[in-house]
């Protein structure tokens, strides 16, 4: 099968497309052939040499998201047959023309959906949602804080958020992509590219996603209510911290790390499970309020053949896309 591969750890131009042999699914797995595949920023650093692909998974190939058909279902398998169309996470290996993964961790892919959406599925909202509601306990009436609100969790995000009737804030260091997540539901955007957001959160948030780091932490603590939650996803701006813990004690907050591509099986079945039950029909489905909202949706912000990985690469290094950046065969 083609696949990419790091041929050492650099830029952009260490990847390239070339041959891996084809994996063998076992007896509780399926072989999905990949017709479309997110991009992420845990793509760059394991190119970069910062995220290692966890015990398990192949070293060689990245990609944590796949959209496809499945090829080839082994001896135990129950729900699938090939031909059916699925998605879901990986801890790598996505960015091939297959992939195998047990049979419960498959998603199904909602009608109303492309392969190309759907590739932009599985990171953005199975993160968003596990963010926001099992981590965060993001309730109606609550004030929420997105950090990189126009990146493709983001965008998810903002979404689902609305979908719980909480207030959205959201920071990015581009206007433009304030005034596209506005149209998401984003109720308060925050232009960040000042280096600053604490002074444009006039009222304490409950809970703040933070993707950035160490350089917003004491930020992230300033804004937040009461007993607000941090939620800690990654460090894009570093991962070193020097500032006052008072506030954690003072305001009694809660600070919760959290990563998918270290869980063990259990957990990302059990997360599956969760989001398929009361996330894909709102893919659906409109909300039946007075106002019905729309559909969630991936936002796609730009799709690259695989052959042109450098240039998808070189895409998220620029920040310039709005929502996700998609692979296709």
């Amino acid at each position: 099968m083609r696949a990419i591969h790091h041929t050492s750890v650099g830029g952009p131009e260490v990847l390239e497309l070339g041959d891996s042999p084809t994996p063998e699914p076992g007896p509780a797995q399926v072989r999905v052939r990949v017709h479309a595949a997110g991009l992420n920023r845990a793509d760059i650093l394991q190119r970069r040499g910062r995220y290692p692909s966890p015990p398990g998974w192949p070293a060689d190939i990245p990609g944590l998201e796949y959209a496809g058909t499945i090829d080839q279902a082994g001896a135990e398998v129950s729900r699938w047959k090939p031909g059916d169309r699925v998605m879901g996470l990986v801890g790598g290996g996505a960015h091939a023309e297959f992939v195998v993964v047990h049979e419960d961790e498959a998603l199904p892919v909602p009608d109303s959906l492309d392969m190309v959406e759907a590739g932009a599925i599985p990171e953005s909202f199975l993160t968003g949602w596990d963010a926001l509601v099992t981590r965060g306990r993001l309730v109606a009436g609550e004030r929420v804080l997105l950090h990189a609100v126009g990146s493709g969790l983001g965008t998810a995000m903002v979404q689902i958020a609305k979908r719980l009737s909480a207030t959205v804030l959201g920071t990015s260091r581009t206007p433009a992509k304030l005034a596209h997540a506005r149209a998401l539901g984003l109720d308060i955007g925050i232009d960040s590219s000042g280096g600053g957001f604490r002074e444009a959160v006039h009222e304490p948030v409950n809970l703040v996603i933070d993707v950035l780091g160490g350089p917003a932490f004491a930020d992230n603590l300033a804004i937040l209510a009461p007993r607000g939650r941090l939620v800690m996803l990654g460090f894009l701006q570093g991962s070193q911290v020097d500032t006052s813990l008072d506030p954690i004690l003072r305001k009694r907050l809660e600070i919760i790390g959290s990563v998918m591509r270290t869980r063990s099986l259990p957990e990302r079945i059990a997360l599956v499970r969760e989001f398929e039950a009361e996330v894909l029909p709102l893919m659906t489905e409109a909300g039946k309020g007075r106002t019905p909202e729309p559909p969630l949706r991936p936002i796609v912000g730009a799709t690259f053949p695989f052959e042109k990985i450098a240039e998808a690469h070189g895409a998220m290094e620029s920040n310039e896309p709005f929502g996700k950046i998609v692979l296709t065969w």
